[in-house]
């Protein structure tokens, strides 16, 4: 897969989805750089920031809508068809991005493997049937014409497709939200955010609905669905104690990112290299939302961006504990579930050996000494 996924070896159902899940981490983790990059200006200049400051404040718009998705698409590329590859994926991703408001994570996942994939088809077809000198000039020029053209395709239909997905999303919260089961929002919102859609639920649906409900209470509940940075910390802290060992040493910084800096899409990578951990942060989430109903938690606006600094930043006067124990009841839960789902770090990483898998004679034949 790559030196940060590890190859999943196996043909279970189990297998094919870690190995999914660790392609689509694959796109992701050699690019935590540029996140981790961005979540530090977001967090220290944006005008709700530790440093507020306008001129280095515009970089954060151009970061993520830009540079991270033609990044994924890259990297997408590169994998499946090496630098020539990336180089598509990069152009075609392009074409998502300039067709679309909101950052497109999930385009780049789709377009820049896609476009890199055509390519590889097409440089198989015509392999050995191209004349000796035209070498260079059929690359170029067919790399050119399916990168741009993917790029239109980008344009009027990727990005269009993702825009549709995030409108179901947030019909489906705002459904849940309509019918009083908060809690199960969890089900809809923790999937959605992995899949980078987090930020059009959170400014899309909760913000307008948290300040119409807060224009007549005082405050809203709806502030904290999405933004509770308690079920990414307890995945974290799962990693770290029971993950890969070869990830271990990267979840420090991405915790104090995640859960300080209020950057969550520092976690995504890790949930989708084991997709099943994907119950952990809908436990998580769903607890601390149970939590913030029982204590008649709220706040009197979005925090931005979603850290603990910024929950409590936004909490009214009274309200600490119903706050605290929301965020702290969904990190314990969604470590609990983690750390299990993580096998508490017993046996051999699943990226080394497939427990599917029956074992062989040798494992399970006992040693004879002889005498």
């Amino acid at each position: 897969m790559s030196e940060y996924t590890p190859t999943v070896t196996g043909t279970g159902a189990r297998a094919s989805i870690q190995r999914f899940g660790g392609y689509l981490a694959g796109m992701i983790m050699p690019n935590i750089g540029a996140f981790i990059a961005w979540g530090l200006i977001t967090a220290l200049f944006i005008p709700t920031g530790w440093l507020p400051n306008k001129e280095f404040a515009v970089l954060v718009d151009p970061i993520v809508k830009v540079l991270l998705p033609i990044l994924i698409g890259y990297t997408g590329g590169r994998m499946v068809h090496g630098q020539r590859g990336a180089v598509v994926g990069a152009v075609a991703t392009m074409g998502v991005v300039a067709g679309a408001e909101s950052p497109m994570f999930l385009g780049a996942m789709i377009i820049g493997p896609l476009t890199a994939y055509l390519l590889k088809l097409f440089d198989g077809l015509v392999a050995d049937r191209v004349k000796a000198g035209f070498e260079m000039l059929v690359d170029n020029f067919s790399a050119g014409i399916i990168g741009g053209a993917m790029a239109l395709v980008g344009v009027k239909a990727v990005g269009p497709i993702v825009a549709a997905i995030t409108d179901v999303a947030s019909d489906a919260v705002a459904w849940l939200i309509g019918n009083n089961l908060l809690p199960l929002a969890s089900v809809v919102i923790e999937p959605a955010k992995v899949l980078f859609l987090n930020n059009a639920i959170n400014h899309g649906v909760m913000g307008p609905l948290g300040v119409a409900q807060a224009a007549e209470t005082g405050k809203s509940i709806l502030f904290m669905l999405e933004s509770n940075p308690g079920p990414g910390l307890g995945l974290l802290l799962a990693f770290m104690f029971f993950g890969p060992r070869a990830l271990r040493p990267s979840t420090p910084a991405a915790i104090i990112i995640q859960f300080f800096g209020g950057i969550h899409e520092i976690y995504f990578p890790y949930v989708l290299m084991k997709p099943r951990l994907i119950l952990a942060v809908i436990a998580g989430g769903a607890t601390g939302v149970l939590v913030f109903l029982l204590t008649g938690a709220g706040l009197v606006a979005t925090p931005s961006p979603g850290s603990i600094f910024a929950f409590l930043a936004v909490t009214p006067r009274g309200g600490w504990f119903g706050t605290i124990a929301g965020v702290l009841a969904a990190t314990l839960v969604s470590f609990a579930v983690a750390s299990a789902l993580l096998g508490f770090g017993r046996g051999k990483d699943e990226t080394e050996e497939n427990p599917e898998e029956p074992p062989t004679q040798t494992e399970t034949a006992p040693v004879v000494k002889e005498a």
